[in-house]
């Protein structure tokens, strides 16, 4: 394997790393798990969770950090929304065989 080869992998282990630091958290699990429905405002995103703003903001301020979310003010409001890409990916997988479970016959 070249040099290159070598530092194109290891650029993505650092990504895959970031990802999996993130999803490892059952708080911002869930936030990201709320997001792949789309687009909520802060207060849609803290009532869906038992946080404290607090708790929240620091929570949302670590998957901004990340780039996992993206960020829109409208007025006083601001909105927060899942970034495409490799998260969107595999939040979706996640989503698709956890939150939303086909019956059994």
């Amino acid at each position: 394997m070249t040099t290159a080869g070598k530092a194109s992998i290891q650029a993505h282990v650092r990504e895959a790393t970031t990802l999996l630091k993130a999803l490892a958290n059952e708080n911002r699990l869930m936030l990201l798990c709320k997001l792949v429905e789309g687009e909520q405002s802060v207060g849609q995103l803290n009532r869906g969770i038992d946080l404290s703003q607090s708790a929240l903001s620091q929570h949302l301020a670590v998957l901004r950090s990340e780039g996992l979310v993206t960020t829109r003010r409208q007025a006083q409001t601001i909105y927060y929304a899942l970034v495409d890409g490799p998260a969107r990916q595999v939040l979706d997988t996640l989503h698709g065989i956890y939150c939303n479970p086909q019956s059994s016959d």
